[in-house]
């Protein structure tokens, strides 16, 4: 039997980007109003990426947050208006918008995610400027996702370490550092993608059964570590992280 994390004490936060259920997985879930209310019954986290895309109304995460359990938790990533178009420049006005409109989660907002784009090199001003903004809006976790190689030497982890930013674990990972979380600040988060095949390959109980390993090994025992599963394309990613949960002894029986 796989050694059980404690909930309560390791703070272990599994789920899918995005809450949606694919047919063949529907009957896995309980009952509820709304997708997203029969996602909880399985899952305490999930990934919003739409926010990435376009704004939400304030109004609309203050919904999100009051169809789930208390201890249900949202991570959101900032948008591409920010990360891409900006890129991290004079985004002050954009950041207090995002801001504004995530926060209406509450307390059931666990992190945010900055993901930043493959050819956005390390610019240690432009960085520390950005971060440093953010940490006088935003003292809760942060979390980023760099894919230039830039971004995995010394000097560039030691200004996220400086300003509490997690660098997250990505699978595909762009290099070969990129395939650990950062272990220097921060929460704990992988996201894992599909490998070989981007957004759609589903992950065997080989490397379910690795990635378990890694999550209980990481970290103290108060350390947060986040789960996310990215592989939505085909359906993947639910059945993936259901496995993951059951193997982590952590999961949430209907």
């Amino acid at each position: 039997m796989p050694a059980r994390l404690p909930t309560a004490d390791a703070r272990v936060h599994c789920g899918c980007a995005g809450w949606s259920i694919p047919a063949a997985d529907r009957a896995a879930f309980g009952e509820g109003a709304s997708v997203l209310q029969r996602y909880a019954t399985r899952f305490a986290a999930v990934e919003i990426n739409s926010s990435f895309y376009r704004p939400h109304r304030a109004s609309t995460y203050a919904r999100w947050a009051d169809s789930v359990p208390e201890d249900f938790r949202f991570s959101v990533k900032l948008p591409r208006s920010i990360s891409h178009d900006a890129r991290l420049q004079a985004a002050g006005p954009l950041l207090d918008a995002f801001l504004a409109q995530a926060g209406a989660l509450g307390t059931r907002l666990g992190c945010l995610l900055l993901q930043l784009p493959p050819s956005a090199a390390f610019d240690a001003r432009v960085a520390a400027r950005f971060f440093a903004m953010l940490r006088r809006r935003w003292d809760g976790g942060v979390v980023c996702e760099p894919r230039h190689a830039s971004w995995f030497l010394p000097q560039a982890q030691a200004l996220l370490a400086r300003h509490r930013i997690a660098r997250c674990a990505a699978d595909p990972a762009p290099v070969a550092a990129a395939a650990a979380p950062s272990a220097s600040a921060g929460p704990q988060y992988w996201r894992w993608h599909g490998s070989p095949r981007i957004y759609y390959s589903a992950y065997d109980e080989e490397a379910l059964q690795a990635l378990a390993e890694a999550v209980r090994a990481a970290g103290q025992p108060q350390t947060e570590r986040w789960i996310i599963f990215d592989n939505t394309a085909a359906g993947l990613a639910v059945p993936n992280a259901l496995r993951l949960q059951a193997l982590l002894g952590i999961d949430r029986a209907v």
